[in-house]
C-alpha cells in the first residue's frame, strides 16, 4: 500500500480546492437567501418544510415558489458539501487536529442554520410579517450564519497549509481580535434589521425615508434603521485599528490589507445603498461584501494567533494513510 508521503500532495490539494469550493457555494447561498427575503419569496412554498407546498418538486408557476424552492436546493447541496467536508477531513487528518474541529463546527452550524430557516417558514415569519419575532429570528440566523462562514474558512485555511492558532501569550491581540469580530457581528445584525425596514416599508425618497426613521408613527424596523450606520462607522473605525495593529507577519499584513480594502468598499457601498434607496441588487452586493469582509476579518485572527513553532496543517495526518482520497 502507497504510504501517506505519496498521495499527500495531489490528496491535499484535491481537498483544499474542495473546502474553498465550500466556502464558496455558502456565500452564494447566503446571498440567495438573502433574494429570498428581499424579494418577499420566503412564503413561496407555504408554511412547508421541508416540502414545497406538500411536494418534493413543484409545479413551474409562482415565482416567489421558484426563488424559495431554489434557496431550499442549494441549501441542501451546501449541507452535502459540509457533510462530505467532514469525512473528507476526518479520513484525511488524525484525532484532535485542528482542521477536525473546524470541520464538525461547520456541521453544527450549518444544521442550526437549516433549523432556524425551517422555523421561519413553519412560523411564518417570512414575506410580509412585521413583527418583532422575525427581526428576532433574522438576527439569530445572520449571527449564525456568520459563525458557519466562519467555521468553513477556517476548515479551508488550515486544510490548505497554514498553521493553526495559539492563544496563550499573544498579549493584546486577542482582544483586538475579539472586538473586531463582535463589531462586525453588531454591524451585520443592525444590517438585517435595516433590511427588513427596507423590504416592508419601502421609502419613495431619501427625504423621506429620513423622517420616517424618527416619527414615532414608524414601525421597529424603520425607526431602528439609523442604528445601521452609526454602528457601520464606528466598527469600522474599530476594525481599521486593529487591522493596523495587527501586522507582525507577512501573512498578517496582507490579511489586514485585505481587510482595510474591504472596509473601504463597503462604507461607498453602504452610502450608494441609502443614496438609491436600498434596491435589491444593491443590498445583495452590500451582503456579499460584508460576507467577504467576515472572511478577511476570520482571515487577519488565524494569521495573527498562528502558532509558527507548530507544522503545517498538511503534514500532522493520520501516518502511514493509505487509502484513496
Amino acid at each position: 500500500m502507497a504510504r501517506l508521503g505519496e498521495l499527500q500532495p495531489a490528496a491535499a490539494e484535491r481537498l483544499r480546492r474542495f473546502a474553498w469550493g465550500v466556502v464558496g457555494w455558502n456565500a452564494l447561498v447566503i446571498v440567495w437567501g438573502a433574494y429570498v427575503r428581499a424579494s418577499k419569496s420566503g412564503d413561496g412554498c407555504g408554511s412547508h418544510w421541508p416540502l414545497c407546498n406538500g411536494e418534493v418538486l413543484p409545479p413551474a408557476g409562482q415565482f416567489a415558489t421558484f426563488v424559495e424552492f431554489m434557496h431550499r436546493a442549494t441549501s441542501g447541496i451546501a449541507l452535502l458539501g459540509v457533510i462530505g467536508l467532514v469525512v473528507w477531513s476526518f479520513r484525511r487528518f488524525a484525532r484532535g487536529h485542528v482542521v477536525r474541529k473546524a470541520a464538525v463546527w461547520s456541521l453544527v452550524f450549518i444544521l442550526i442554520e437549516a433549523l432556524i430557516g425551517a422555523l421561519l417558514v413553519k412560523l411564518e415569519l417570512v414575506a410580509e410579517n412585521r413583527s418583532v419575532a422575525r427581526a428576532a429570528y433574522m438576527s439569530v440566523h445572520l449571527v449564525n450564519t456568520f459563525l458557519l462562514l466562519g467555521a468553513l474558512t477556517l476548515t479551508a485555511y488550515w486544510i490548505s497549509g497554514f498553521h493553526p492558532p495559539r492563544l496563550a501569550g499573544q498579549g493584546a491581540a486577542v482582544g483586538l481580535l475579539a472586538a473586531a469580530l463582535l463589531s462586525a457581528l453588531v454591524v451585520g445584525v443592525t444590517g438585517a434589521i435595516a433590511a427588513l425596514g427596507d423590504t416592508l416599508f419601502p421609502a419613495s425618497s431619501l427625504a423621506q425615508g429620513f423622517q420616517e426613521e424618527f416619527s414615532a408613527l414608524s414601525h421597529f424596523t424603520v425607526r431602528l434603521r439609523w442604528l445601521h450606520p452609526v454602528a457601520a462607522l464606528l466598527s469600522s473605525a474599530v476594525i481599521l485599528a486593529v487591522a493596523a495593529r495587527l501586522r507582525s507577519s507577512a501573512a498578517a499584513r496582507r490579511a489586514a490589507n485585505m481587510v482595510i480594502a474591504i472596509v473601504a468598499v463597503q462604507l461607498a457601498l453602504g452610502v450608494v445603498n441609502v443614496w438609491l434607496l436600498a434596491p435589491i441588487w444593491m443590498q445583495l452586493v452590500h451582503l456579499f461584501f460584508a460576507d467577504a469582509l467576515w472572511v478577511a476579518l476570520i482571515l487577519l485572527s488565524a494569521t495573527a494567533l498562528a502558532n509558527t513553532a507548530d507544522a503545517p496543517a498538511t503534514l500532522p495526518a493520520k501516518p502511514a494513510y493509505a487509502a484513496t482520497l
